[in-house]
């Protein structure tokens, strides 16, 4: 059988690089399975009792994909726009999880009625972004209507309630409950939204990565940013929206990023133009203590949201740069995974990985290494360009810890026999890089500080999950 991707594709990310090709690839496989799984959707609701999904939701549901299919008949990029936004993902699966659950005899959960009418949402918006006039009517929940991609209304009511909307020759009308003065806002040339009103809160568009496909929207406003069931993963916080003030704190620190990004390669600029889809802005990490360079900051991204980074804001372009590297290969590393199989290793948690308190699974481990060695090539290539001092040492710092966490954890994955093929190929390439990373070592007192690290971290790991661990 040929494999899906060339060995030279596999070698080119294996060493955390990836050329647009090869990306392309990647995304190509993510966007198809996208689309099925919205296609699965709708097929789904077709089949399901009509305790799940009621008649009159199966037609408010055919309505919706009628209008999608018009507004992509007249731009088909607009509507993949919407479509294929990260946070749509998190959406589709969870509404194929309530329709593949039992039926009940009062109908189906209010959480399903609301996933199930998101979908209106999404067609409004993939019609306003094609230009196509509509007139419908959406329930905004919780105070917040979301036109994703676009922006949300802020209603008066904090409940469920009814809005209309209108949309014609680039104008977008919205009235809540028929009563009440109406929102006008207004579509621009770039894609985004712009009203006087403050109850019109759009989403922030950040400027293109060059070469990038388009401008990189920061989402606060989207209801599926985050996992919507009140856990967060390890170490992160809240989605919150953000003011003003904070807006303009994010778009100049992503102003620093590009030339940071050039810094530590064109490879990681081309990750970030080909990969990054949106940014979903969280608040700082609990428990975290006062702003500033060394102040907490929590990332994450989600395997479902292919293309989102969610962060709370970094303390600097150095760091929302690093942030990008680091987060970026997770988004790398699990449509590779999608795309082909890597390793055969059972999901227990038993491993010891430096950056982690708890035990971790193979598939963690693997990927927890692949995105601190990129963080090292980053961090090295910016300590070799940095000028200032205190940058430099920084940077040094960063690598070497980085480093040594990676070199904690690759005999794990190289002495692994459950690996693939393909997964053989791209950790044989991390060891490559890993060891090309010392033909410029750190300095020796950062080195040994980053040793002490990481020796510190297996004891303190050791006594908190037992010595029968590994």
């Amino acid at each position: 059988m040929i494999p899906p991707l060339p060995d030279h594709m596999l070698r080119l990310l294996g060493r955390t690089e990836g050329d647009t090709d090869t990306l392309g690839v990647l995304v190509r496989d993510q966007d198809t399975r996208r689309l099925l799984l919205l296609r699965a959707l709708l097929d789904a609701a077709e089949a399901a009792p009509a305790a799940l999904c009621p008649p009159r939701a199966l037609d408010r549901l055919r309505q919706d994909w009628a209008l999608l299919e018009t507004a992509e008949r007249a731009d088909r990029g607009a509507v993949r726009t919407v479509l294929l936004h990260p946070l749509a993902g998190p959406w589709a699966q969870r509404c194929l999880r309530g329709l593949s659950g039992p039926a009940t005899a009062t109908g189906p959960a209010p959480e399903l009625r609301a996933d199930l009418a998101h979908l209106s949402a999404l067609a409004a918006a993939a019609a306003i972004r094609s230009g196509i006039p509509f007139t419908t009517r959406l329930t905004a929940h919780h105070g917040l209507l979301s036109l994703p991609t676009l922006g949300a209304l802020r209603t008066a009511s904090a409940t469920s309630t009814t809005v209309g909307i209108a949309f014609h020759d680039g104008e977008l009308t919205m009235r809540e409950d028929d009563s009440g003065p109406p929102l006008l806002a207004h579509t621009q040339p770039d894609g985004t939204t712009g009203s006087a009103d403050p109850r019109w809160l759009p989403v922030l568009a950040l400027p293109a990565v060059p070469s990038g496909t388009g401008p990189v929207p920061l989402d606060d406003v989207d209801p599926y940013r985050t996992d919507g069931g009140g856990h967060q993963p390890h170490g992160l916080s809240a989605a919150p929206h953000v003011d003003d003030h904070e807006r303009k704190a994010w778009a100049e620190s992503w102003n620093g990023v590009v030339p940071l990004l050039r810094t530590g390669g064109e490879h990681r600029l081309t990750e970030a133009a080909v990969l990054l889809r949106c940014l979903v802005p969280l608040g700082p990490p609990p428990g975290s203590g006062p702003t500033g360079e060394s102040a907490a900051h929590c990332s994450g991204t989600r395997r479902e949201a292919f293309g989102a980074v969610l962060s709370s804001k970094p303390a600097t372009p150095a760091y929302f740069a690093s942030t990008l590297v680091h987060e970026l290969q997770h988004t790398k590393l699990s449509a590779l995974g999608a795309l082909v199989p890597l390793h055969h290793e059972d999901p227990e948690p038993r491993h010891f990985a430096p950056w982690r308190s708890d035990p971790r699974p193979f598939d963690g481990l693997l990927q927890g290494a692949y995105s601190h060695l990129a963080l090292a090539d980053y961090w090295q290539r910016f300590a070799l360009a940095a000028r200032r001092v205190t940058h430099r040492d920084l940077a040094w710092a960063e690598h070497a810890r980085c480093r040594e966490q990676v070199g904690a954890v690759l005999p794990v994955l190289a002495g692994s026999a459950a690996l693939t093929r393909e997964g053989r190929v791209l950790v044989n390439e991390m060891i490559t890089l890993y060891h090309r990373l010392d033909d410029c070592p750190p300095p020796t007192g950062h080195l040994a500080r980053a040793e002490a690290y990481v020796a510190t971290a297996k004891v303190i790991w050791q006594q908190r999950n037992g010595p029968h661990r590994p």
